[in-house]
């Protein structure tokens, strides 16, 4: 044993030697001027067909930016390194923003929570906001915010950060009604204490992993289940059920993110009550088991904004289709995106 561990050594000795001596000739690029870096920065952008951000917001650049190469934020911004800043979306759909207002309510919520302080009021950071979405032309996309602790400095604490900064850019996507199921898996990577799972925060490792847990596996996505075998959430999005009495149910949200969307969704969904195609709608703690052994099931978000699942660890869903019910509620939440009601739907002043 001690002879075939020596040998192993000594291998990998030699592999480090042969890496370290590939690496003298390996020389790195010193940019002389500010103008070949832009340059450089320009290379990147000019292959592509249709620049996917056609605006950026910041508040250290201090207005909107129309180039993609400058959309940059400081490398000592304490939301890179250390995670410390949060973040909220909102829909651009047919020229009008959808749901803006809630989703800044919560933007602020989370900022309190994570102790940072805006540097805008609310209305502010709507006009900024609506203002950014008329620079970028986009009819049809995605608007995305930050809200870090600053640049300033590396260190842990945001003590000596001047100020906190305030970022948005738009992203220009196509999206369609989710008219197909997908599967998912619960997730074996641990989720968010109720601290931080309730505040938007850009704290999202365990997010990541999750999804690529379910993609290894040839799923679309995962389920978070809590220590007391209640379902929770999944890596981005909320989740409901319909069960076998036909009553739609979501889990509690004392301890995961209450969802703009979901919320929205549970005021749209008594409309199917009223014409007896649902039972009711309520919000409760459910288990596994029971949740495996719903009728339909769905993930609710700001970007789907309902998707169905059909599959959950290898088990089908009901019937293993995509459910009427669970459609008719998708229905429900475009319409509203379509021709809501003024107080969900801004339009965008093009100019």
């Amino acid at each position: 044993m001690a002879a075939s561990n020596s040998s192993f050594d000594q291998t990998s000795e030699a592999a480090v030697a042969a890496e370290a001596k590939s690496g003298e000739d390996f020389s790195v690029h010193v940019f002389s001027s500010s103008a070949e870096l832009v340059e450089k920065l320009h290379e990147k952008w000019n292959s592509v067909k249709q620049q996917p951000y056609p605006a950026m917001y910041s508040s250290v650049y201090g207005g909107i930016i129309l180039e993609p190469a400058m959309m940059v934020i400081p490398m000592d911004d304490h939301m890179v390194h250390r995670g410390h800043g949060v973040f909220d979306t909102a829909i651009i759909f047919d020229g009008y923003l959808y749901e803006l207002d809630v989703h800044i309510n919560r933007f602020l919520r989370s900022a309190s929570k994570a102790r940072i302080a805006s540097p805008f009021t609310f209305s502010e950071l709507k006009s900024i906001l609506i203002q950014l979405s008329a620079a970028s032309k986009c009819r049809k996309g995605t608007l995305r915010y930050w809200l870090s602790a600053g640049p300033g400095n590396f260190l842990l604490s945001p003590a000596k950060c001047p100020t906190s900064a305030f970022y948005a850019v738009v992203i220009d996507e196509d999206f369609a009604q989710c008219k197909e199921g997908v599967k998912v898996i619960t997730s074996t990577i641990p989720m968010k204490s109720p601290l931080f799972a309730t505040m938007k925060n850009v704290n999202y490792l365990p997010n990541v992993l999750s999804v690529m847990e379910a993609e290894d596996k040839g799923a679309f996505s995962s389920i978070w289940v809590d220590e007391k075998g209640y379902i929770a959430e999944g890596p981005n999005v909320n989740v409901a059920f319909i069960n076998s009495d036909k009553e739609l149910i979501l889990p509690s949200f004392d301890k995961i993110l209450s969802g703009c969307t979901a919320m929205r969704f549970l005021q749209l969904a008594p409309k199917l009550v009223e014409q007896g195609r649902l039972k009711c709608v309520k919000i409760t703690d459910i288990t596994v088991e029971e949740a495996k052994e719903s009728a339909e099931m769905m993930y609710v978000g700001s970007t789907l904004p309902l998707l169905p699942i059909i599959m959950w660890d290898e088990k089908p869903i009901g019937n293993g289709e995509v459910g009427e019910l669970t459609m008719a509620l998708s229905d429900l939440l475009w319409e509203d995106m379509a021709a809501g009601p003024e107080s969900q739907r801004i339009p965008v002043p093009y100019a």
